[in-house]
């Protein structure tokens, strides 16, 4: 099938005309969501329709490349991110990452508590959306700076750090599997870089910048805030931030989780006793990972014909790699601790409603991604780009960081900067195709400030002013941004 751009001419005004497309039709999404407080989705829809209009592609046309945007973009994504907010119900309702998060740090003394909380988190954050992670880890930060002579900050950034890297860089998050859809890039071979950027940067943005940071900004938790035991987590809403999309699961989690700490959830356990052990918990989480790992092993050490590397490339498939993490899940997190069939289909069934958002902006961010390829918008800016001297890793951070300041969400910056940046994509192998996902990635978390959800969640946790947050939070974003940009640039030279 070909794509509407092969029928569409040149617009009359030329690169000129395609140009004030692009930029009105992202003026538009800026505005509508940091001016007017219109949804993302609803914003995602009107730049859509603006820019194909601009750009000559007439109402017809627009909308048929918008709808087809919107059914790809669902297909590839949506069944990745589904089957991974299952994998996370499960962790948080039978108590399996309150197994993780315990054990670990019941093992270390005060000094390593900072690196025991960023590992903890990335390990946790691998399933869970970021505003779950921080729900299930914050009142644990909370409690173990109070018992201990460690300042908040300095074990809080690292957890913050731990969640947010993996919630930018490692699929199955959706700002990750968006950016690797768009750009058509291999799943493994991101999640393998993603795992490799993700360890410098979690430890620079993390640890060292918390130790660092802790020296100079004291935070001290609102009482209220503080459990009264220690599985009680307390709930917070995100303050008035623009709605960024990893926010949408935030208030059923949160709900889920108090409802399961204060012994009447109905898809959690009932006896805070009965969590699942905790070799079993992590074996879990990692499953997905790992098989999608092997997946791409094979595709680069064992030949096309080999039959352990069709085995591979079927277990290693990405929603059969999450399907398997479901089903092992509901007997190692649900089945393990007592939850009856009934509870565990609440669970796993519990977590859609959190993420219908989730869904509908990446979906419209699709449309309005193909209506940039369709409208020729893409191949023009490709093009600029194969003359000029400036990296298309760095261009596409570019892109992510402008977006990204400006509207607050990370997933609208990681679904436009793909579509602007994907025909790039073409002329690069699969491994820089997948640093370039990575460096979008990258750009998407740059500089979280006031209207971004998150920013909010972070300063009312921690009891923090907003000038306190910007010099915490936001410049721990902003180094997540520029070290992950750095760790891309650096695999682009031996890849």
């Amino acid at each position: 099938m070909t794509t509407l751009a092969a029928a569409i001419p040149t617009p009359p005004g030329g690169n000129a005309q395609l140009i004030a497309a692009a930029v009105l039709g992202i003026a538009a999404v800026v505005a509508l969501i940091s001016w007017l407080k219109v949804h993302p989705f609803l914003a995602l829809i009107l730049g859509s329709a603006t820019l194909g209009l601009v750009a000559g592609l007439g109402a017809t046309k627009t909308i048929a490349s918008f709808t087809k945007g919107v059914g790809d973009t669902v297909g590839s994504v949506g069944l990745l991110i589904a089957l991974g907010a299952m994998i996370g119900g499960l962790l948080a309702d039978s108590g399996g990452g309150d197994r993780i998060v315990d054990t670990v740090v019941q093992r270390v003394s005060d000094r390593q508590l900072p690196w025991a909380m960023a590992g903890v988190a990335a390990l946790i954050g691998l399933p869970l959306f970021f505003e779950v992670g921080v729900v299930l880890l914050v009142p644990v930060v909370l409690l173990v700076s109070r018992r201990s002579d460690v300042p908040l900050l300095k074990i809080g950034i690292p957890a913050l750090a731990g969640l947010s890297v993996l919630h930018g860089l490692v699929p199955p998050h959706p700002g990750p599997l968006v950016a690797i859809a768009a750009l058509k890039a291999d799943l493994g071979l991101t999640l393998a870089f993603g795992l490799v950027v993700a360890i410098p940067t979690v430890i620079i943005a993390g640890p060292v910048f918390g130790s660092f940071i802790s020296r100079y900004v004291t935070a001290v938790a609102p009482a209220e805030l503080i459990p009264s035991r220690e599985r009680e987590p307390a709930l917070v809403g995100a303050g008035p931030g623009e709605p960024d999309a990893r926010s949408g699961a935030a208030t059923a989690a949160g709900t889920a989780l108090g409802a399961r700490a204060a012994g009447g959830g109905s898809a959690g356990v009932d006896d805070e006793q009965r969590r699942p052990a905790f070799g079993p918990t992590v074996a879990t989480v990692l499953l997905p990972i790992v098989l999608m790992l092997l997946r791409a092993g094979g595709e680069v050490l064992l030949d096309t014909k080999s039959n352990v590397r069709a085995i591979l490339d079927v277990i290693g498939n990405p929603v059969v790699a999450l399907l398997a993490g479901v089903l092992v899940a509901m007997f190692t997190l649900g089945m393990a601790v007592g939850m009856d069939r009934r509870r565990i289909s609440d669970s796993v069934g519990g977590s859609l409603p959190a993420i219908a958002g989730i869904l509908l902006i990446v979906a419209a961010g699709g449309g309005f991604k193909q209506v940039l390829v369709d409208a020729g918008v893409g191949q023009m800016v490709g093009n600029a780009a194969k003359g000029a001297s400036l990296s298309p890793l760095i261009l596409g951070w570019l892109v992510a960081v402008g977006i990204r300041v400006a509207t607050g969400s990370a997933t609208v910056a990681t679904i436009t900067a793909a579509g602007i940046v994907a025909p790039l994509a073409a002329s690069l192998n699969r491994p820089h195709v997948a640093l370039l996902a990575l460096a979008v990635g990258a750009g998407s978390l740059f500089f979280s400030h006031v209207n971004d959800a998150g920013f909010w969640l972070v300063k009312q946790y921690f009891g923090l002013t907003v000038g306190q947050t910007i010099k915490s939070w936001s410049v721990m974003e902003t180094i997540i941004s520029v070290v992950g940009l750095a760790c891309v640039l650096l695999l682009s030279l031996v890849v």
